[in-house]
């Protein structure tokens, strides 16, 4: 990753154009619930106040026409209506410069949310260079990036607070939002509509750079991964495409399975298991050895590899670059 590593998922850093209007409504609301919760309290404290001084009936007495009691009542129900008028109309503005980004969007992702990882297919009239990856994204900065959010499992939502509002992803229809990013740097999404076990084990990066550097990244992703060169390696090629690549596609190569994530370019990626663990050699073989040890109940199975086997498949995914 760049941008000396992903910021934190928060909602009061932000980078990007979508988040920067929704911001001052964010920070808007707060400071109006703690004036409101001040003054009730300063109003709870008042009113027990001037009770034990008047030395009153602990009793609660109705309100009478005839005493004070209700032109204060019509005030605070006057008072309310106003600000929900004025934090409606405030929503309703700031919902609907949103909607769409300024200027069109350079490009558009199809996001497919699965339980539980991201896939992200970034089409090319030219279908040679049309390419899926999966948990990390990558976007030109200072431009507008659309995304087509679809899921085949269950409802999911895509989140990058420091770049955008949420958006719901719903089994059988395709939402839409987009995001733009204002400076270069990594920032931290999440899926944030449970979605079952290890539904907080399902996030996302996106790598936000300069429009020459995602051009040159684009163009590595859309290359299949290059051949084996060792003996060590075919035979991990052989192995994985018999162990393997019924779930996992590498483009290239007789792998096309379509149940796990595209692994063509694994080890550009910062991070396995949806941002569970870093891409380290450690870690990824654990992750081969014994997935649902650190992921339990994902898709992925733990699968009886022989120890040459296993030393092959792991020499053979370590080269996908």
């Amino acid at each position: 990753m760049t941008g000396g590593g992903p910021l934190p998922l928060g909602l009061f850093a932000t980078a990007g154009a979508g988040a920067g209007q929704i911001s001052p409504l964010l920070w808007g609301l707060i400071w109006l619930s703690v004036v409101i919760a001040v003054l009730i309290a300063l109003a709870v404290v008042v009113g027990i106040a001037i009770r034990a001084r008047r030395e009153r009936d602990p009793k609660l007495v109705p309100v009478s026409r005839s005493g004070n009691g209700l032109p204060l009542i019509y005030g605070g129900v006057g008072l309310s209506i106003l600000i929900l008028l004025a934090l409606t109309g405030w929503t309703v503005t700031v919902i609907a410069g949103i909607a769409k980004p300024s200027a069109p969007a350079a490009f558009s992702v199809d996001v497919s949310a699965r339980q539980w990882w991201w896939a992200f297919h970034y089409d090319d009239p030219d279908s040679g260079k049309a390419f899926t990856t999966a948990n990390e994204l990558h976007i030109p900065v200072g431009q507008a990036v659309a995304f087509n959010l679809t899921s085949p499992d269950v409802i999911h939502s895509f989140w990058v607070p420091a770049l955008g509002g949420k958006t719901d992803v719903i089994p059988g229809q395709t939402n839409t939002m987009w995001l733009e990013a204002d400076k270069a740097g990594v920032y931290r999404g999440q899926c944030s509509e449970y979605c079952g076990q290890q539904h907080a084990n399902m996030a996302l990066y996106v790598v936000a750079e300069p429009a020459a550097q995602y051009a040159s990244w684009r163009t590595v992703q859309a290359a299949p991964a290059k051949p084996p060169v060792t003996a060590q390696t075919e035979a991990g090629l052989a192995d994985f495409i018999g162990r393997c690549g019924n779930c996992h596609t590498v483009r290239g190569t007789p792998a096309r399975g379509d149940k796990g994530p595209d692994l063509t370019h694994l080890m550009s990626r910062s991070t396995i298991a949806a941002g569970l663990l870093d891409n380290a050699p450690g870690n990824l073989a654990g992750w081969i050895a014994h997935p649902q040890g650190l992921k339990p109940g994902s898709l992925m199975p733990d699968i009886a590899l022989s120890g040459p086997e296993f030393e092959a498949i792991l020499a053979y995914v370590e080269t996908l670059k």
